[in-house]
């Protein structure tokens, strides 16, 4: 299995979830079109970065309004109705973010208007639609919090502690080699004590470990 690591500096939740592709939905309102485009976030700059590739693709629409959440704990919001009336377009995009427990996405509605005026309550219920049905289209997954670690072994035993570690479903982050072999892993926090023990017991107490930071993987 593949695991999407990202890095993380404050206080860690156990998980998050995000969107599991960048993508476009599209709805129909009363003949107004609505397109959500979604894609993961990983920063405050990336939201906005694909939020200006969104309006300069569809220059000519009526409105490319955005919301998004960046931060496991969703400490960076950030909604715009671009000219909608106020609070009836990036708000509601962001309140259905957040109801689905999204974190580190960027939703961008743009609207192409159909000729109906769809009133305040109208426009709440398109925009906010337009992202939950985008986000079933497209899926979600969830990212658990993980403790990278370090194992120093030798040569000879290097290739059975890899195959061991696949086996078991480990992750192996990256392996280097030089004098000694370098595997970068990822290991649940109530993993860490059995893992070390085990590593002991595999190589007869030779092999090194030492615990790093803490990343987020896919579950």
């Amino acid at each position: 299995m593949t695991r999407a690591w990202s890095t993380y500096a404050g206080v860690m939740q156990d998980e998050y979830r995000t969107v599991a592709r960048t993508g476009v939905h599209e709805t129909e309102v009363n003949r107004s079109r609505f397109l959500c485009a979604l894609a993961p976030a990983a920063t405050e700059q990336e939201a906005q970065e694909f939020i200006a590739g969104v309006r300069k693709e569809h220059a000519d629409a009526t409105h490319n309004c955005y919301a998004y959440v960046i931060g496991a704990d969703a400490g960076v919001q950030k909604a715009s109705d671009d000219g909608e009336p106020g609070g009836t377009a990036g708000v509601p995009m962001l309140q259905m973010l957040l109801r689905r427990d999204m974190r580190y996405v960027v939703a961008v509605v743009t609207r192409y208007y159909g000729g109906v005026k769809l009133g305040a309550g109208g426009l709440i219920r398109a925009y906010g639609g337009s992202v939950g049905e985008a986000l079933d289209a497209l899926g979600t997954l969830t990212r658990k919090r993980f403790r990278l670690a370090t194992v120093t072994v030798d040569h000879q035993r290097a290739g059975k502690v890899q195959n061991d570690l696949r086996s078991t479903g480990r992750e192996v982050r990256d392996v280097r080699y030089g004098e000694a072999v370098t595997i970068e892993i990822g290991l649940p926090d109530s993993d860490v004590e059995a893992f070390r023990a085990w590593l002991a017991d595999v190589t007869a107490g030779t092999a090194g470990f030492e615990l790093g930071g803490e990343a987020y993987g896919d579950a």
